[in-house]
């Protein structure tokens, strides 16, 4: 039991320095690379803390090797624009003054309700005000707002997601359903050619086509 506490505490030790070397990065802003290093390194500590059989140098030395590989990485992608686009990718404009991408979101893999959920972790809880919006290579997401748009003056309720209604956000928000038609008729779209519709209490909305920009009105 005290060889096991012993080995734990150098491993830990260990593990933490290797970590602080490598930069003082939260995880959300890892870059892939460094994620994996980071995640393989964790999982190689885990083997000689719980089996005391294995020599601890077998889990110190492998650890080392991946901060060495982390750290000739990371030189070579100082130097070389193809590296580092290669391997970091590089950064995807979603929003624009004329709307949201929905061909960069599909490039991503994201969903309109992946990207509301980003928006709102930058506190803005409607596109209405949201001038470009772009998802940089480690997935965090960069906002710059537009204050001279118009802001909802709270939570927008999101009607139409991805081509599809949502009826219950219809019910709580007290909306009929022929003032949602009505508004997708008069920009000659159906529910599967919307992106997004999202309307506040008092009655902004923010239509976005699967093709074309986006269209900021008033229901009033």
């Amino acid at each position: 039991m005290l060889t096991s506490f012993v080995r734990t505490l150098l491993i830990y030790a260990f593990l933490l320095i290797i970590l602080r070397l490598m930069g003082k990065k939260q995880l959300g802003e890892l870059q892939p690379f460094e994620l994996a290093i980071t995640l393989v390194a964790a999982d190689l500590a885990c083997i000689p803390m719980s089996d005391t059989q294995v020599p601890i140098v077998y889990g110190l030395v492998p650890i080392f090797t991946l901060f060495l590989i982390e750290v000739a990485i990371t030189l070579a992608l100082k130097k070389s624009m193809f590296l580092r686009r290669a391997i970091n990718g590089k950064p995807v404009i979603v929003i624009t003054p004329d709307g949201i991408d929905g061909d960069a979101l599909a490039k991503l893999e994201m969903t309109v309700g992946d990207l509301s959920e980003a928006l709102r972790g930058k506190d803005v809880f409607s596109p209405v005000n949201v001038r470009w919006a772009i998802v940089e290579t480690n997935g965090d997401l960069s906002v710059i707002t537009d204050d001279q748009s118009p802001a909802p003056r709270d939570i927008p309720f999101t009607l139409i997601c991805d081509g599809k209604a949502m009826d219950d956000n219809l019910v709580k928000s007290e909306i009929d359903r022929a003032s949602v038609d009505g508004i997708l008729a008069a920009n000659s779209l159906g529910i599967k050619d919307t992106l997004l519709l999202s309307v506040s209490s008092d009655g902004l909305y923010y239509l976005q086509p699967r093709r074309g920009k986006c269209v900021i009105g008033s229901m009033a």
